[in-house]
């Protein structure tokens, strides 16, 4: 048996599982992305999801209920970019 304090002693916690102290991933944000970034200068509008700039940049600090107004807003955007730039998608 090895007395803690000699050379090549584990401390308590080296036998501890892996995990102890870790706490679980965050949820994942929801999102309309869709990996097309692709921005129209006409519009300012990303041709994937059809946020703006701004919207895609501040997305993570925004709080659930600021990306469930942008959320509802998405599909009348799509009216705003020329139909034949969304015809490569």
């Amino acid at each position: 048996m090895t007395d803690a304090s000699s050379p090549g002693a584990r401390s308590p916690n080296a036998l501890a599982p892996a995990s102890l102290g870790r706490t679980a991933p965050p949820a994942p944000i929801k999102t309309p992305c869709i990996k097309v970034c692709v921005v129209d200068g006409e519009s300012g509008l990303c041709l994937g999801c059809f946020r703006k700039l701004s919207e895609v940049a501040a997305w993570a600090r925004l709080t659930d209920a600021e990306r469930d107004a942008i959320l509802a807003e998405l599909p009348d955007r799509r009216s705003l970019v020329r139909p034949e730039k969304l015809a490569m998608f």
